[in-house]
C-alpha cells in the first residue's frame, strides 16, 4: 500500500483510510487497489445522503421544489451547494478527470461485493446552517461575497497550482480557505466534520473497514477516533438564542416604531419625514437587490412595497416575497433544471437560468433590504434625537 493509504487499528477493527483528492485520477486507482487487497466488510465514503443521491441521480435538480426552498429559508444553502459543485466540476475539467470519481468507485465496489456502504459525512446543509447561525449580518455578507468571488474568478491557474490540486481535496481546500478568513467558524467547517467522520467510520459494521476520505480529514479522524462523539449534537441546527437575544430581536423594531410615533406626535412634519425616509431606504434597498438579480419589473415593485414592512418584522423577509413573485412570473422550465450543471459554471449562466436567478433574487433582495433598513433606522434615530 502506498503513502495515501493509512492502516489504523481501533479495538477489534482494522480501518484503512484511503486519503484521496476528489479530482485526482490516482485516487480512483487507490480505491480500487485497496478494496481488492483488503476485501472489506464495509466501505465508508465521505458523502452524505444528499450528495450520494446527487451522484446516483444526475437529474436531481429536476425534483427541486423552489417554492418550498424559499418558504423554508434554504435558498442560501442551495445556492452555496450549487456554487461548490460548480467549483469542483470546473477544477476537475482543468485536470481532465471526473469530480468525485473515487466516491463513485467506492459505491460501485460496495454493490459488486455486496457489502454495506456507509455515508460517513455530515449533511452539507447542516454544516452551512450551523455556520450561518454563528455569523452576524456583516460576516454573512462577507462570506457570500468571498464565495461568489472565489468561484467566478476566471484567473488562469498555473501548472504548479494544477499539480497541487491533484493532491488536494477541492471541497476541503475551499472550506479551509473560508476557515482562514472566518476563524470563529473553523471548528464547524473542519473540526466538527472530522469528529463526525471518525464516529461513523468506527461504528461501521464488520472488522475490516475501508474509509474513502479527503486527505485533509486524515489527521482529524485519527485524533478523534478514540473519543466517543455525540453526532446528534453535531447535527443540531436549532439557533440557540438567549432570552436577551430574543428581546433584542423584537425590541429594536419596536423601539423604531415608538420613535416614529413619538416624533409624529411631537412634530407632525418630522414624523412624516421619518416614515418616508424609512419606506424609501428599505424599499430602494430591496428593489436595488432585485434589479441586480435582473428580476422582472413586477418583482422589483413587490420588493419595494413589502420591504418597509418585512424589515420591522423579524419573522419575515422581503426576499421571500420577491422570490415567490419571480417564481410566479418566470416559472422554471424542465430545461432550466436540466441545464443547471453547465449554467452554474459561469456568472452569465447563473443569471440566464431561471432557477438560479430566483435564488439570486431572494438573496440579493434580502441583503440590500437589510442594508437599507440599517440606513433607514439610523435616519429615524437621528430625527428622533433632533426633536428631544
Amino acid at each position: 500500500m502506498n503513502e495515501n493509504i493509512e492502516h489504523l487499528i481501533f479495538k477489534d477493527k482494522d480501518i484503512y483510510l484511503v486519503k484521496t483528492a476528489h479530482v485526482s485520477k490516482n485516487s480512483v486507482e487507490d480505491v480500487k487497489e485497496t478494496i481488492a487487497q483488503v476485501n472489506p466488510d464495509a466501505i465508508c465514503i465521505e458523502l452524505d445522503q444528499d450528495r450520494y443521491s446527487s451522484v446516483k441521480a444526475k437529474d436531481r435538480w429536476r425534483n427541486t421544489d423552489i417554492k418550498t426552498v424559499i418558504k423554508e429559508n434554504k435558498v442560501g444553502f442551495l445556492l452555496v451547494n450549487m456554487i461548490l459543485a460548480s467549483f469542483q466540476r470546473r477544477m476537475a475539467a482543468k485536470i481532465d478527470t471526473q469530480s468525485g470519481g473515487e466516491m463513485i468507485e467506492g459505491i460501485k465496489k460496495s454493490e459488486e461485493l455486496n457489502v454495506p456502504l456507509i455515508l460517513a459525512d455530515r449533511n452539507i446543509n447542516t454544516t452551512f446552517s450551523r455556520i450561518w447561525n454563528k455569523l452576524g449580518l456583516w460576516e454573512k455578507c462577507k462570506l457570500l461575497a468571498t464565495v461568489i468571488y472565489s468561484v467566478f474568478d476566471d484567473e488562469d491557474i498555473s501548472e504548479e497550482e494544477l499539480a497541487n490540486l491533484k493532491q488536494a481535496d477541492m471541497l476541503d481546500a475551499a472550506l479551509n480557505e473560508v476557515g482562514k478568513q472566518f476563524p470563529n467558524v473553523k471548528k464547524i467547517l473542519v473540526d466538527e466534520r472530522d469528529m463526525y467522520l471518525s464516529q461513523k467510520i468506527k461504528n461501521a459494521p464488520g472488522q475490516k473497514i475501508v474509509a474513502i476520505i479527503g486527505a485533509a480529514h486524515a489527521k482529524g479522524i485519527k485524533k478523534y477516533l478514540p473519543q466517543d462523539i455525540d453526532i446528534e449534537a453535531l447535527c443540531d441546527t436549532s439557533k440557540k438564542k438567549s432570552v436577551v437575544q430574543t428581546i433584542i430581536k423584537w425590541a429594536i423594531p419596536l423601539a423604531l416604531i415608538a420613535m416614529v410615533v413619538y416624533t409624529f406626535v411631537a412634530n407632525r412634519d418630522t414624523g412624516i419625514d421619518q416614515i418616508v425616509s424609512w419606506f424609501l431606504f428599505c424599499g430602494i434597498g430591496a428593489a436595488l437587490g432585485s434589479i441586480l438579480a435582473l428580476a422582472h419589473p413586477l418583482t422589483v415593485i413587490v420588493s419595494f412595497i413589502v420591504a418597509p414592512f418585512t424589515a420591522i418584522n423579524p419573522l419575515l423577509a422581503a426576499g421571500w416575497f420577491a422570490g415567490l413573485t419571480e417564481l410566479w412570473i418566470r416559472k422554471p422550465a424542465v430545461s432550466d433544471f436540466e441545464d443547471l450543471g453547465k449554467d452554474t459554471d459561469s456568472l452569465k449562466g447563473f443569471y440566464k437560468n431561471r432557477v438560479t436567478k430566483i435564488l439570486l433574487v431572494v438573496v440579493l433582495c434580502n441583503v440590500f433590504c437589510s442594508i437599507g433598513s440599517i440606513i433607514g433606522g439610523i435616519d429615524v434615530i437621528r430625527s428622533f434625537l433632533g426633536i428631544l
